[in-house]
């Protein structure tokens, strides 16, 4: 993948890809904000291929994203909690195994932050709310403890 970001005037940048353009125009929406808008993007239409894959419907979907930023420079994301709402013709737990499939396994802009960034979602799901401030196993501000496990030797 390729993209190529060129300066236009004052504080606008043009970036192209293989596929098209765009204007980032900063400080109107900075470069972080066009990155995390992004992530967001990239695990929303997870939500919305994997029930299409699966022969069902996700409708009025929102994926809305609250990210915190280190003080001290290089200002990296430190949390990110992600809120998804929306209505399918699944069940809940259904619903649930589409946001950590994206989570998890598919969305690749996510499963690139999660090592430095504790990420945490909610999940309402026709109206009810079914998942609320979960974290994800893996991520930067999440520690587990497995304790000793026995192996084979190698």
């Amino acid at each position: 993948m390729k993209v190529s970001v060129s300066h236009q005037e004052g504080m606008k940048f043009e970036a192209k890809t293989a596929k098209s353009s765009f204007i980032i125009d900063c400080p109107v929406i900075s470069p972080v904000e066009y990155f995390l808008s992004g992530v967001i993007a990239c695990s929303a239409t997870d939500l919305i291929l994997i029930p299409k894959n699966q022969g069902k419907t996700v409708t009025n979907l929102v994926v809305d994203g609250d990210a915190e930023r280190a003080e001290d420079h290089p200002r990296k994301i430190t949390k990110l909690h992600l809120t998804y709402s929306f209505n399918s013709d699944a069940d809940d737990v259904t619903a649930a195994r589409w946001v950590m499939a994206s989570l998890e396994t598919y969305c690749s802009t996510i499963n690139t932050i999660r090592d430095t960034t504790e990420i945490s979602y909610s999940i309402t799901h026709n109206g009810n709310l079914i998942r609320e401030n979960e974290k994800m196993i893996s991520g930067g501000g999440s520690k587990i403890d497995m304790g000793e496990i026995e192996s084979c030797p190698s």
